[in-house]
């Protein structure tokens, strides 16, 4: 019972149920299944069918495309709380990206048709899907718009798009995952060794630190990152 009561805490305190009716929640959530996968292990291929919607319990996971030259893409980095599949239910077309953990990673598994039940009969679930829909937009649209922008802005525009989905505040500035460079070099569209150079760059102007023993990187200066990106 203890298990079943903290996963019940862990899908609630997800940003998307936050401000739900409680009942409405708990009828949504009642057949999820939660599973346990290892880092390096896809979780969802391109052209699979949208039966379930899933939700990070724990780890850390990619969304990965390519483009026509077979290069990947990662375009998205997901952690505790956020959700991931929900738009091929929605729209009842094949699945148009990969998942792929990064970390050994817990994710729960909501059939289909109850979160569509959710969205058709809780109008505030509508409004919260609307919104992550938005938000993830326009962090498309900013990337976008830096795409020929030079290496340190587009670095800085990574580590800030990091800190607004995963970032966690601390006295020091906030906090993120500190990604391998090869991720980070995937979500820039730069060269992992223009990555490595721009971050030791960022280190030394003491806008960022590195604390490898933690797994983090903590960004000092926030604002100092967004004025390279003027």
């Amino acid at each position: 019972m203890r298990d079943d009561h903290d996963l019940q805490q862990k899908i609630m305190s997800a940003p998307f149920f936050v401000g739900l009716p409680d009942a409405a929640v708990a009828k949504a959530t009642a057949h999820v299944v939660t599973r346990s996968h290892p880092a390096d292990q896809v979780i969802l291929l391109e052209n699979d069918w949208g039966n379930s919607v899933y939700f990070i319990l724990s780890g850390w996971a990619k969304i990965r495309t390519y483009n026509l030259d077979g290069k990947e893409i990662t375009l998205n980095i997901l952690g505790f709380g956020e959700m991931f599949g929900e738009m091929a239910p929605l729209d009842q077309v094949p699945r148009s990206t990969d998942v792929i953990t990064l970390t050994p990673t817990t994710i729960g598994s909501l059939p289909a048709s109850d979160f569509v039940h959710l969205i058709e009969t809780e109008p505030t679930a509508g409004i919260h899907l609307a919104r992550l829909m938005a938000k993830r937009l326009r962090q498309v649209n900013r990337r976008l718009r830096l795409r020929e922008a030079d290496s340190t802005s587009r670095v800085a525009d990574v580590l800030l798009f990091l800190a607004e989905g995963q970032g966690t505040k601390v006295d020091e500035g906030m906090e993120i995952p500190n990604l391998p460079h090869r991720e980070l070099s995937s979500l820039s569209g730069l060269a992992r060794e223009t990555v490595t150079r721009v971050l030791g760059k960022l280190e030394r102007k003491n806008l960022i630190q590195r604390l490898p023993d933690r797994d983090v990187l903590c960004i000092l200066n926030p604002e100092g990152l967004e004025a390279l990106m003027v």
